[in-house]
């Protein structure tokens, strides 16, 4: 029981899941990109190289190696991105009033759209998660002693005892596993990892001051729509209710993805 309770095997499948679709959508990105673009760069190497390797960190293949810790300290989003993921190359245009999609009602959207998403979707995975890590580090624990109650017991001869510690150990065990509590602190982990993305994604593109240094605005406008399962004018109307809550110093009730 203590093997089971530390390697954790449903939170194991869960990681396993999460890392084989984060690769299948890394090899569909570079699949994109060696059919649309002229040629490769070395900096789109390098680029790509940094995500594989930053993914296996993230993701490393449990029983053989590094593995994921299932009772850290403290909870945190699951990190599968690299840095240079948020800094993309420059575009060659001659005119330096270029705005590569981008203008001042984009940003104020985005901006929007990012607050929203720290101050509700993450936030509530966070607290969510650390609950739940709690809750499994606790299960962890008294499942075995109880375990080991119920043997010293009988071993003493106390069958009442025995009795109850074991009934307490079976349900103990039967709420950590049969309830695969270990899997929901990884779904918690990976989604607070999927906005912790997206926040990243979208703070990266605003903090630099040369549009032309960005990722095209209109891309990814739809792209920050389509992770968060809305349409554009879902997420306009979303921004502007962010906007008007912000000024009237109040929080705007709505979670801004639909996916989670």
């Amino acid at each position: 029981m203590m093997v089971v309770n530390k390697i954790q095997p449903s939170q194991l499948a869960e990681e396993q899941r999460n890392a084989s679709r984060l690769f299948k959508q890394l090899e569909s990105e570079i699949t994109t990109l060696i059919a649309t673009r002229p040629s490769v760069t070395e900096r789109d190497v390098r680029q790509f190289t940094g995500k594989i390797l930053a993914l296996d960190r993230a993701y490393p293949l449990p029983l053989l190696g590094a593995m994921i810790e299932k009772f850290p300290a403290k909870f945190s989003p699951a990190k599968w991105t690299s840095p240079d993921q948020y800094s993309p190359s420059p575009r060659k245009s001659p005119d330096k009033y270029d705005t590569n999609g981008w203008s001042a009602q984009l940003e104020e959207e985005m901006s929007s759209i990012l607050s929203v998403i720290k101050q509700k979707d993450k936030q509530d995975y966070m607290r969510l998660g650390n609950i739940a890590l709690k809750l499994n580090k606790a299960l962890a624990v008294t499942g075995p002693f109880l375990t080991a109650a119920a043997a010293a017991a009988s071993a003493f001869g106390v069958p009442i005892a025995a009795a109850a510690a074991g009934a307490l150990a079976a349900a103990v065990n039967t709420l950590e596993h049969g309830c695969q509590v270990g899997m929901v602190v990884e779904m918690y982990r990976n989604n607070a990892g999927f906005f912790d993305t997206l926040e990243n994604t979208i703070g990266g593109a605003l903090k630099e001051e040369d549009p032309r240094r960005r990722e095209n605005g209109e891309i990814l406008e739809r792209k920050v729509a389509m992770s968060l399962g809305r349409s554009l004018s879902e997420m306009r109307e979303l921004a502007w209710k962010a906007t008007t809550t912000t000024e009237e110093s109040e929080e705007v009730a709505e979670f801004a993805s639909k996916l989670f």
